[in-house]
């Protein structure tokens, strides 16, 4: 796996761990910045090839 695509798949994760942790927190702005992290790594990492999803980051 090369650089990019790692440091793509650790920008989902984060964005997904980010997302979990406020959610947890029961903060609804926090989730929302979290979500849309989650939402711009996600697609930013599809526009690269990636078959990412929302629930499964770890994928390739």
């Amino acid at each position: 796996m090369g650089e990019v695509v790692e440091a793509l798949l650790a920008r989902v994760r984060a964005a997904r761990a980010g997302l979990a942790a406020a959610v947890a927190a029961d903060d609804p702005y926090a989730v929302a910045a979290a979500q849309d992290e989650l939402d711009d790594a996600v697609r930013f990492a599809r526009r690269h090839g990636l078959d990412v999803t929302v629930a499964g980051a770890d994928e390739e």
